[in-house]
């Protein structure tokens, strides 16, 4: 149970940031192209305010 808590910890922006490229692949290919491009910035914004929170960390 601790690994899974250490895992999710650690790797909880790529998860929501894969969750979110898969979403915007889904709005495409339902044929909603502006829909997809809209949702398509996602997962470079999460990753980016990820970086910039642990960079901010003190610990």
């Amino acid at each position: 149970m601790n690994i899974r808590k250490n895992f999710i910890a650690t790797y909880y922006p790529i998860i929501l940031a894969f969750i979110c490229m898969l979403y915007s692949i889904g709005l495409h290919i339902f044929e909603f192209p502006e829909e997809a491009q809209y949702s398509a910035h996602w997962p470079g914004t999460i990753l980016l305010f990820a970086i910039a929170i642990r960079q901010r960390r003190k610990s």
